[in-house]
């Protein structure tokens, strides 16, 4: 079974691929690059949502992986994470014994939001993992040194 497609500097990197220089440069042709001039957080968003929008946004910006596009996902993960913040404040001040049925259908509503925080999370390169597959690694600067050049002079 095919894994997802990856960038095909994230292949190089990885060697994974034994591709020639002309199917490297026929992918890179081919993959289309999403602009990030105007990535701006959705007017449904609260105040507290925006700020949250922005600073998110700027973090995958700096690491090259949010474009225009995004903008709608990311929106829907914050509003997924601030439903679930406001159900779990909820939940803490309920006791279980007391209100049982109250308590049972928040942790119900609060497991339906973490499972789309975690979706959108991994879709949009918030978690370790997805990241991993993500990012392209930065080649070294560092020249290797050639063991045999001690014997050059």
């Amino acid at each position: 079974m095919a894994g997802k497609k990856q960038p095909i500097e994230l292949v190089v990197a990885n060697g994974k691929k034994h591709l020639t220089k002309a199917e490297i440069e026929q992918r890179k042709s081919t993959e289309v690059k999403a602009n990030s001039d105007k990535i701006k957080p959705p007017s449904q968003l609260t105040k507290e949502e925006k700020k949250q929008f922005k600073k998110i946004s700027k973090e995958l910006i700096d690491i090259g992986i949010m474009g225009n596009p995004d903008c709608n996902s990311l929106a829907t993960y914050i509003k997924a994470y601030s439903r679930y913040v406001k159900v779990a404040l909820k939940l803490d001040s309920l006791d279980p014994q007391e209100d049982f049925e109250e308590y049972n259908k928040l942790s119900i509503i609060e497991d339906r939001h973490i499972k789309q925080c975690r979706s959108f999370a991994s879709d949009m390169g918030l978690t370790i993992s997805s990241r991993c597959r993500l990012v392209i690694p930065k080649p070294s600067t560092d020249e290797k040194k050639n063991k045999f050049s001690k014997f050059a002079k």
